[in-house]
């Protein structure tokens, strides 16, 4: 019975070795065949190879559809590690114009699995990336020498003039964490990394084709396999059409030359944006091909910033053209009239508290403290209204409603504009103060400041332009955007929506009065231009670096606007020296689609002068304006300043 009973634990032990090592081989299939692709990789590598057929990027147009960017072919070097066999590596390197220390590092950073991720040796990997026409001439002669090495066509960003970079933006090689967040790419790909490149990369990169190709046993390429059946053809991204006007752009960028700053148009009734210049900038043909890295690092160094995108990122003080939101409010508010008027006497008073004012009439009623920008008009107007008992319970709930009116106004927030990196600027609330001060420490002289746009007050360039926008349009504003149709279909419908302030467009009537006066006989007469009557505000940020930053906004035609325009230039004093002469030349050049010949001397004054935190530099003396030093400029006693 014994002896039975062993031979039966035998045997069930055996059947169990054996259900458990048929298991384990079963498993070891199910990996093989299954998850690690490496096995099916070697097979398919031995008869066939997989080629990727990359889609032509989408083309960019203007407005009047001109051609802005297109692609041109270049090629990348595709090795299969496991392939390379018998290489001539000097042969190889001196074709190339490569050291072999360069060829050793490529191949190790290929076969780095923490750098490459989905490295396998058996599949084509990236070696070089963008030949030129001429690299790849030199190879394709050799490149049957080079078993293992394949080309790859790709295309390659061209521009039909080195303009526009912020806003067309660049390309640059996928990271790691591109890959892990999109299927799409694969390591050695190209993907959009600013501007208008990465806003719209997945409607403008297209869907990727490849075709599979025939191998021998010596592993050369005999042909398509099955005729081609199991190809797929790539699908081109998708063409953009520009809201940008390109001759405005490029005109504008001459115009900003030597200087630092930035220029934004747009068209009021639609919010499309004509034109949005950073200066300084670069050429955008820079930032593509092998030398993108050595180009974007002197870019980076330049002390100038010619990377940093002014329009959309640089907050400045708004200065007096932020006057104009303190009219249209507190005549909503009902704190102010057209007839209201406060003295000035060279400022604003009140117990120890000063702030100054230039030279001007007094007392002044709402439409001619906006001709001539009187910083105290408006610090009366704020203390009024932040002390109004009988209106607001406390001064928060006072400042609250302030604030919410500048945020209906576009300010404090982004505008929503299709374009990555948009800063929001700062409109202060209550409890930023109540931090500051405590509830009760801080009253209406405290922060007096912000009615003229100063203090804490911030915001962008393409906010200013934005108000202006608003403004002509009597009380709101079309979401600003950049791109008017996607391959002949009309963007999303919020770029269509009014963004309404809650100002009654009658108030919209007394402020575009005094900008129009302001044009005609005050602080802007430098924007002057005949036969088009202009509506703007100067206004001058406060640099506490050095001289003061330019600014203009301003709108044209009064009666039916097709332009609003911000300027500011850095450094360059105030608004009346260089923002409002810019505009001017920016708002003939759309309207008129030329300068008038009398008006060339201002254009070529304003492109030669150069303005630099280190100072300011002309060729040629200009209208009214007569340098002094490298440092100073005066005005002549004619023109008015705020």
């Amino acid at each position: 019975m014994n002896y039975n009973h062993n031979f039966d634990n035998r045997r069930y032990f055996i059947a169990g070795a054996v259900i458990v090592i048929a298991f384990l081989f079963i498993l070891r299939l199910f990996f093989l065949q299954v998850i690690d692709s490496d096995y099916k990789n070697f097979a398919d590598n031995n008869a066939f190879l997989k080629k990727t057929i990359f889609p032509s990027r989408g083309l960019f147009y203007d407005r009047n559809n001109k051609l802005l960017v297109y692609n041109q072919p270049t090629y990348d070097i595709m090795v299969v590690t496991r392939e390379v066999q018998s290489l001539d590596t000097l042969d190889f390197c001196q074709t190339l114009g490569i050291s072999k220390e360069d060829f050793i590092a490529r191949i190790e950073q290929i076969k780095d699995k923490k750098r490459n991720r989905n490295y396998s040796s058996y599949t084509p990997q990236v070696f070089m990336t963008q030949l030129t026409q001429q690299e790849y001439g030199a190879l394709q002669e050799k490149l049957y020498r080079y078993t293992g090495f394949f080309i790859q066509n790709r295309t390659l960003r061209e521009y039909m003039a080195p303009s526009a970079a912020h806003l067309y933006g660049s390309m640059a090689e996928v990271t790691q964490k591109d890959l892990d967040n999109d299927d799409y790419f694969t390591q050695g790909d190209y993907t959009g990394r600013s501007g208008i490149e990465k806003q719209y990369e997945e409607v403008i990169r297209g869907e990727k084709g490849y075709e599979i190709l025939l191998r021998d046993a010596y592993g050369r390429i005999k042909g398509k396999y099955d005729n081609g059946k199991f190809d797929r053809k790539p699908i081109a991204g998708k063409n953009l059409k520009l809201t940008i006007d390109s001759e405005l752009q490029q005109y504008g960028e001459m115009l900003m030359e030597g200087k630092l700053g930035s220029i934004v148009a747009i068209e009021p009734s639609t919010g499309e944006v004509l034109a949005m210049i950073s200066a300084p900038s670069y050429n955008p043909s820079d930032m593509n091909g092998r030398e993108r890295g050595k180009n974007y690092g002197a870019l980076q160094r330049n002390p100038d910033k010619p990377l940093f995108d002014r329009p959309l990122m640089a907050a400045y003080p708004p200065g007096s053209t932020f006057k104009t939101t303190q009219a249209l409010l507190m005549q909503q508010e009902g704190i102010l009239s057209a007839g209201t008027s406060y003295p000035c006497n060279r400022g604003f008073a009140y117990g120890s508290h000063k702030l100054g004012c230039h030279e001007h009439p007094s007392p002044l009623d709402l439409p001619h403290s906006i001709q001539n920008s009187c910083n105290a008009y408006y610090c009366y107007a704020l203390r009024n209204m932040l002390e109004n008992r009988a209106k607001y319970p406390n001064i928060q709930t006072a400042f609250d409603t302030w604030k919410e009116y500048m945020v209906k106004m576009g300010f404090g927030y982004k505008t929503g504009i299709d374009l990555p990196g948009e800063k929001r600027g700062l409109i202060p609330n209550s409890t930023f103060y109540n931090k500051i001060y405590g509830e009760r420490g801080w009253h209406a002289v405290t922060i007096i400041s912000i009615a003229i746009g100063q203090g804490e007050v911030l915001a962008t360039p393409l906010q200013i332009c934005n108000l202006a926008a608003t403004i002509a349009n009597k009380g709101y504003y079309v979401t600003p955007h950049v791109v008017k149709a996607i391959q002949d279909t009309i963007v999303d419908k919020k770029y269509r929506t009014k963004n309404f302030t809650g100002i009654e467009p009658k108030y919209y009537d007394i402020v575009q009065e005094g900008m129009a006066l302001a044009v005609t006989s005050g602080t802007a007469t430098a924007a002057q231009l005949p036969g088009i009557e202009i509506c703007g505000k100067t206004g001058t940020a406060q640099n506490p670096h050095g001289e003061d930053h330019s600014i203009f906004m301003s709108f044209a035609p009064r009666q039916n606007p097709k332009i609003a325009i911000a300027v500011y230039v850095e450094n360059a004093g105030f608004g009346a020296r260089y923002a409002a002469p810019i505009a001017s030349l920016m708002i003939e050049k759309y309207l008129n689609r030329k300068i008038a010949d009398n008006r060339k001397s201002k254009e070529e004054q304003l492109r030669k002068t150069i303005i630099t935190p280190r100072g300011i530099k002309t060729y040629q003396l200009m209208d009214r304006i007569r340098l002094v030093d490298s440092t100073h400029v005066s005005v002549s006693g004619s023109d008015r300043v705020d």
